[in-house]
């Protein structure tokens, strides 16, 4: 396959220029004719040979915000009739995000190879997640695609909101922390050594406490490059363990139960399960592989691991509302909704609400969120004057008082 460049009119006469991935200048004549350009000129390109790796490691992520706005317009051009190929290049040519560009390209060149465009979504599982290939296949299969670009613009909308909650609500722990840290390196490379000299200079016998900041001082200063690569092979073996699956099922099962804000993970997660899962049976996906999709979207080991026992339960023949009392995730509140549910045959209406549930307790959580954690901060804080009173001012007002004796 080789590159070309084209210049083409529109069916509105505008003029329009950009490159494409053909076999031959014909094939790509015909290419720019499926998409309702009539080509004027069309030439190789030049090729450049990069290293894919890096290419791709440069290449910014897609982010949720471009997902919901490319989920958003492809609701909006599905429901006024405008064909998919059209759609689909349209949305490339005006794409902001690189990597959603050149995924979009993709698939309207595997679209144009007779392709179904669940397919040639799924191409592409670093931009498109199972769960939106999953939905998007139902909806052509169902002749809904609208309709399953709404659900997932909807799901994406609710996701967004939520990270953008959590985010604002850790902005000032994480800001008072960094400070923290900071305060800290200052205090050992600049204060503390300004102090020793002064001491060292008296002669003057120091408290336990002083010979310990100190010593801790001196340890900065003179071995500052290995606690640097220290810090450096710890945060590697971090990695490197949460990478493993025993790391990261520990990991994101210990989480769960992290002071003031395990709370609020856990039921962030299960909002997410609710949403997702309600959508994928609204949406006629078999409830055996929405659970599997299901446990994919939650992003966490340990839940994801009690969504597959209760795929495997239903696998067996148990109700669903049997399986969500079995996986212990849920309040009894929740398993009475899932059950009527159930019995109603409104089971994705009903977790719908399930989900709202859990976003209001989310919501209401992370505004008292700070004021759970200021008492840690605050403590930490004093720990740190406390610490530095006793081992710096205690050994200078003994030698004030010395010197006022004499």
């Amino acid at each position: 396959m080789a590159m070309f460049s084209y210049k083409a009119r529109s069916a509105s006469g505008a003029l329009q220029d950009g490159s494409l991935e053909a076999a031959d200048q014909a094939t790509a004549a015909q290419i720019l004719l499926n998409r309702e350009l009539i080509p004027i000129e069309i030439r190789p390109q030049q090729e450049r040979r990069q290293n894919s790796f890096i290419d791709q490691l440069l290449t910014p992520d897609v982010t949720l915000e471009e997902m919901v706005i490319f989920a958003r317009q492809m609701y909006s051009l599905s429901k006024a009739g405008i064909p998919i190929l059209r759609a689909i290049g349209g949305l490339a040519e005006s794409s902001g995000s690189k990597r959603l560009r050149q995924a979009l390209v993709d698939v309207v060149e595997q679209l144009e190879r007779g392709r179904n465009i669940s397919s040639a979504l799924n191409r592409h599982p670093k931009v498109f997640s199972p769960l939106f290939v999953s939905v998007v296949h139902v909806g052509e299969n169902t002749g809904k695609l609208d309709e399953a670009f709404l659900l997932l613009s909807q799901y994406l909308e609710s996701e967004q909101e939520t990270r953008k909650q959590i985010k604002s609500a850790t902005r000032y722990p994480m800001f008072v922390m960094i400070a923290i840290v900071v305060a800290l390196v200052i205090m050992n490379l600049v204060v503390i050594p300004t102090f020793s000299g002064m001491f060292d200079r008296l002669g003057a016998e120091l408290p336990l406490m002083t010979r310990f900041l100190i010593g801790m001082s001196n340890v900065f200063v003179n071995y500052w490059h290995l606690l640097l690569l220290g810090a450096i092979a710890l945060v590697w073996a971090v990695r490197r363990y949460l990478k493993s699956d025993s790391g990261r099922l520990n990991w994101d099962r210990r989480k769960l139960r992290i002071y003031a804000i395990g709370n609020i993970i856990e039921r962030s997660l299960l909002s997410r399960f609710a949403r997702s899962f309600a959508m994928m049976v609204r949406a006629g996906v078999p409830l055996t592989h929405a659970l599997t999709l299901v446990a994919d979207a939650v992003d966490n080991s340990y839940m994801s691991k009690q969504i597959l026992k209760m795929r495997k339960n239903i696998e067996k023949g148990e109700g669903l509302s049997r399986v969500c009392t079995e996986s212990g995730l849920f309040t009894p509140l929740v398993l009475q909704m899932i059950s009527v549910g159930e019995e109603t045959g409104q089971v994705d209406e009903l977790l719908t609400d399930v989900a709202d549930f859990y976003e209001r307790e989310v919501a209401y959580d992370l505004k008292s969120l700070t004021s759970k954690i200021e008492p840690v901060l605050i403590a930490i804080v004093a720990a740190m004057v406390l610490v530095l009173a006793l081992g710096i001012f205690t050994p200078m007002w003994d030698m004030m008082n010395a010197y006022r004796g004499r």
